[in-house]
């Protein structure tokens, strides 16, 4: 086994592990801890792949903004309450049920597909130059949307969260 094929295993068992923990925890907290472990294994992985827009996107974007976004709304849910936030689980059969019908998709998908191997692995370079010009040149709009979407989005989160009322300004 080579270094690389070590490297790949180590983050899937760790993002495994830690889906488990997302799972089967009850704090609310902790689940958004291992969702941050998860994230930065899966980016490990892309960058493993040669994917090294996609790591970068998924370090940046989810570990580091979305992931905050919910810690923040955690700890001010669990400052106005003044208890931690405690999750219990209703729909267990149910949700095992959906799950294990998903699994057995995933599996036959899985076994259905040919894997071409005479494709080699997408050469080593620097491809975020390439993707950083289409996004600037032919993709302006929908970037430019999708920040003032990000924007207006953080703005109703920090609405929502103060404390600030309609009726003391009156």
């Amino acid at each position: 086994m080579n270094p690389g094929q070590l490297t790949l295993y180590l983050f899937v068992f760790t993002a495994i592990i830690s889906v488990l923990v997302m799972i089967f925890t009850r704090t609310v907290f902790y689940a958004a801890l291992a969702l941050t472990v998860c994230l930065i294994s899966m980016a490990g992985i892309y960058a493993l792949l040669y994917a090294e827009f996609l790591a970068i996107t998924q370090l940046v974007i989810y570990a580091g903004g979305v992931l905050v976004l919910i810690l923040f709304g955690i700890m001010l849910t669990n400052r106005i309450s003044g208890k931690p936030l405690i999750t219990e689980s209703h729909h267990v059969i149910k949700s095992a049920i959906i799950s294990a019908g998903m699994f057995l998709i995933l599996l036959v998908t899985y076994q259905k597909t040919s894997f071409d191997q005479s494709q080699s692995a997408p050469a080593p370079g620097n491809h975020i130059n390439k993707i950083g010009i289409e996004l600037m040149s032919n993709y302006v709009a929908p970037f430019e949307l999708g920040g003032i979407l990000l924007l207006v989005c953080l703005i109703g989160a920090a609405l929502m969260a103060s404390s600030f009322k309609k009726n003391d300004h009156v």
